[in-house]
Protein backbone atom coordinates (compact mmCIF):
# COMPACT_ATOMS: atom_id res chain seq x y z
CA UNK A 1 0.00 0.00 0.00
CA UNK A 2 0.84 3.25 -0.76
CA UNK A 3 2.26 5.85 2.28
CA UNK A 4 0.02 8.64 0.80
CA UNK A 5 -3.13 5.96 1.35
CA UNK A 6 -2.17 5.25 5.06
CA UNK A 7 -4.87 6.56 7.77
CA UNK A 8 -5.03 6.08 11.66
CA UNK A 9 -5.60 2.76 12.32
CA UNK A 10 -4.11 1.15 9.50
CA UNK A 11 -1.78 -2.10 10.53
CA UNK A 12 1.26 -2.24 8.02
CA UNK A 13 4.44 -4.16 8.48
CA UNK A 14 7.76 -2.93 9.22
CA UNK A 15 11.05 -4.05 10.41
CA UNK A 16 9.49 -7.36 9.66
CA UNK A 17 6.89 -6.72 12.34
CA UNK A 18 3.26 -5.36 12.35
CA UNK A 19 2.74 -1.86 13.61
CA UNK A 20 -0.73 -0.28 13.96
CA UNK A 21 -0.86 3.42 12.48
CA UNK A 22 -1.86 5.95 15.40
CA UNK A 23 -0.63 9.58 13.71
CA UNK A 24 0.28 10.97 10.02
CA UNK A 25 1.52 14.19 9.65
CA UNK A 26 1.81 15.86 5.78
CA UNK A 27 3.99 18.10 5.10
CA UNK A 28 3.96 19.74 1.74
CA UNK A 29 6.85 20.99 0.11
CA UNK A 30 8.38 24.42 -0.06
CA UNK A 31 9.51 24.73 -3.51
CA UNK A 32 8.75 23.50 -7.04
CA UNK A 33 9.06 20.03 -7.79
CA UNK A 34 9.36 18.94 -3.89
CA UNK A 35 8.03 15.71 -2.93
CA UNK A 36 5.38 15.58 -0.11
CA UNK A 37 6.57 14.11 2.99
CA UNK A 38 3.94 12.01 5.38
CA UNK A 39 5.13 11.39 9.15
CA UNK A 40 3.88 8.47 10.80
CA UNK A 41 4.15 7.67 14.60
CA UNK A 42 2.77 3.84 14.66
CA UNK A 43 3.03 1.17 17.55
CA UNK A 44 4.76 -2.36 17.47
CA UNK A 45 1.81 -4.57 18.42
CA UNK A 46 3.91 -7.13 19.30
CA UNK A 47 6.84 -5.26 21.65
CA UNK A 48 3.95 -1.91 22.38
CA UNK A 49 6.96 0.22 21.44
CA UNK A 50 6.62 3.37 19.67
CA UNK A 51 8.30 3.97 15.91
CA UNK A 52 8.75 7.20 13.64
CA UNK A 53 8.69 6.93 9.88
CA UNK A 54 9.12 10.05 7.40
CA UNK A 55 7.94 8.39 3.91
CA UNK A 56 7.62 10.02 0.24
CA UNK A 57 4.09 9.54 -0.59
CA UNK A 58 5.00 7.23 -3.67
CA UNK A 59 6.53 4.93 -1.09
CA UNK A 60 5.12 1.54 -0.35
CA UNK A 61 4.81 -0.39 2.60
CA UNK A 62 3.57 -3.84 2.95
CA UNK A 63 0.81 -5.07 4.64
CA UNK A 64 1.03 -7.04 7.69
CA UNK A 65 -0.03 -10.53 7.77
CA UNK A 66 -2.32 -10.61 10.84
CA UNK A 67 -6.07 -12.00 11.18
CA UNK A 68 -8.82 -9.62 11.56
CA UNK A 69 -12.27 -10.99 13.82
CA UNK A 70 -15.45 -9.68 14.98
CA UNK A 71 -15.79 -10.03 18.68
CA UNK A 72 -17.74 -8.48 21.35
CA UNK A 73 -16.93 -6.82 24.43
CA UNK A 74 -17.28 -9.46 27.62
CA UNK A 75 -16.31 -7.98 30.56
CA UNK A 76 -12.95 -5.48 31.64
CA UNK A 77 -11.14 -5.60 34.45
CA UNK A 78 -8.40 -3.89 35.97
CA UNK A 79 -5.84 -5.26 33.74
CA UNK A 80 -7.68 -6.97 30.90
CA UNK A 81 -9.79 -6.49 28.57
CA UNK A 82 -11.56 -9.62 27.20
CA UNK A 83 -13.03 -10.54 24.05
CA UNK A 84 -15.46 -13.06 22.72
CA UNK A 85 -14.96 -14.24 18.66
CA UNK A 86 -18.73 -13.51 16.84
CA UNK A 87 -17.69 -16.86 14.73
CA UNK A 88 -15.66 -19.92 16.78
CA UNK A 89 -16.28 -18.22 20.09
CA UNK A 90 -12.24 -18.42 21.02
CA UNK A 91 -11.80 -16.11 23.92
CA UNK A 92 -9.54 -13.30 23.40
CA UNK A 93 -7.62 -11.16 26.32
CA UNK A 94 -5.52 -7.70 25.89
CA UNK A 95 -3.89 -5.47 28.27
CA UNK A 96 -5.94 -2.69 29.10
CA UNK A 97 -3.11 -0.45 28.25
CA UNK A 98 -2.60 -0.90 24.85
CA UNK A 99 -6.33 -0.45 23.92
CA UNK A 100 -7.43 2.30 26.14
CA UNK A 101 -8.31 4.89 23.20
CA UNK A 102 -10.07 2.32 21.69
CA UNK A 103 -11.92 1.96 24.46
CA UNK A 104 -13.17 5.41 24.66
CA UNK A 105 -15.39 4.09 22.13
CA UNK A 106 -16.72 0.72 22.93
CA UNK A 107 -20.20 0.68 25.10
CA UNK A 108 -21.97 -2.43 25.93
CA UNK A 109 -23.72 -4.02 22.98
CA UNK A 110 -21.05 -2.55 19.67
CA UNK A 111 -21.20 -3.86 17.22
CA UNK A 112 -18.51 -4.12 14.28
CA UNK A 113 -15.67 -4.48 16.91
CA UNK A 114 -12.36 -6.15 15.29
CA UNK A 115 -9.87 -8.19 16.94
CA UNK A 116 -6.15 -8.16 15.40
CA UNK A 117 -4.75 -11.51 15.35
CA UNK A 118 -1.43 -12.58 14.96
CA UNK A 119 0.01 -15.72 15.94
CA UNK A 120 -3.27 -16.64 17.97
CA UNK A 121 -2.79 -13.53 20.53
CA UNK A 122 -5.03 -10.46 20.61
CA UNK A 123 -2.61 -7.46 19.94
CA UNK A 124 -4.70 -4.32 18.75
CA UNK A 125 -8.10 -3.67 18.71
CA UNK A 126 -10.04 -1.45 15.73
CA UNK A 127 -13.84 0.38 16.44
CA UNK A 128 -15.83 1.43 13.58
CA UNK A 129 -15.40 4.64 12.36
CA UNK A 130 -18.40 5.57 13.41
CA UNK A 131 -20.04 4.91 16.86
CA UNK A 132 -23.68 6.34 18.54
CA UNK A 133 -23.04 7.27 22.68
CA UNK A 134 -25.72 8.51 24.42
CA UNK A 135 -24.31 12.19 26.79
CA UNK A 136 -24.34 11.44 30.27
CA UNK A 137 -23.66 14.75 31.56
CA UNK A 138 -23.34 18.30 30.12
CA UNK A 139 -24.29 21.93 31.01
CA UNK A 140 -28.15 22.55 29.90
CA UNK A 141 -28.49 24.73 26.83
CA UNK A 142 -29.23 28.19 27.36
CA UNK A 143 -32.17 29.59 25.54
CA UNK A 144 -31.80 31.30 21.91
CA UNK A 145 -28.15 29.79 20.89
CA UNK A 146 -29.10 27.72 18.85
CA UNK A 147 -28.21 29.00 15.90
CA UNK A 148 -24.55 29.58 17.19
CA UNK A 149 -22.10 27.41 15.88
CA UNK A 150 -20.51 26.97 19.48
CA UNK A 151 -19.84 24.03 21.73
CA UNK A 152 -19.55 23.01 24.97
CA UNK A 153 -17.95 19.72 26.89
CA UNK A 154 -19.87 16.81 27.41
CA UNK A 155 -18.96 13.44 29.08
CA UNK A 156 -20.39 10.47 27.30
CA UNK A 157 -21.10 7.15 28.75
CA UNK A 158 -18.07 5.25 28.47
CA UNK A 159 -16.54 8.59 29.94
CA UNK A 160 -15.09 10.36 27.16
CA UNK A 161 -15.42 14.03 26.79
CA UNK A 162 -15.99 15.65 23.50
CA UNK A 163 -16.97 19.09 22.22
CA UNK A 164 -20.97 19.39 21.24
CA UNK A 165 -23.05 21.69 20.19
CA UNK A 166 -24.49 23.71 22.84
CA UNK A 167 -28.36 23.05 21.86
CA UNK A 168 -27.96 19.16 22.72
CA UNK A 169 -28.74 17.95 26.50
CA UNK A 170 -28.05 14.97 28.83
CA UNK A 171 -29.52 11.72 27.67
CA UNK A 172 -29.22 12.75 23.35
CA UNK A 173 -27.77 9.98 21.27
CA UNK A 174 -24.98 11.45 19.28
CA UNK A 175 -22.62 9.91 16.36
CA UNK A 176 -18.82 10.33 16.80
CA UNK A 177 -16.35 10.35 14.86
CA UNK A 178 -13.85 7.76 16.72
CA UNK A 179 -10.76 8.84 13.64
CA UNK A 180 -11.12 12.62 14.76
CA UNK A 181 -13.16 12.78 17.98
CA UNK A 182 -15.29 14.81 16.83
CA UNK A 183 -19.76 15.31 17.10
CA UNK A 184 -20.65 14.51 13.79
CA UNK A 185 -24.51 14.65 14.48
CA UNK A 186 -27.33 13.34 16.54
CA UNK A 187 -27.98 9.64 16.24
Amino acid sequence: MLAKDLKTGTVFKHNEAPHILETVTVQSPSARGGNTLYKFRARNLVTKQKADLVCKGTDNLEDADFQKREVTLMYTDAESVHLLDSEDYNQYSIAATDVENEMKYVAEGLEGLIALIYDGECVGLQVPATVELTISQTDPGVKGNSATGRTKPATLETGCSIQVPEYLKEGEKIKVDTRTHEFLGRA
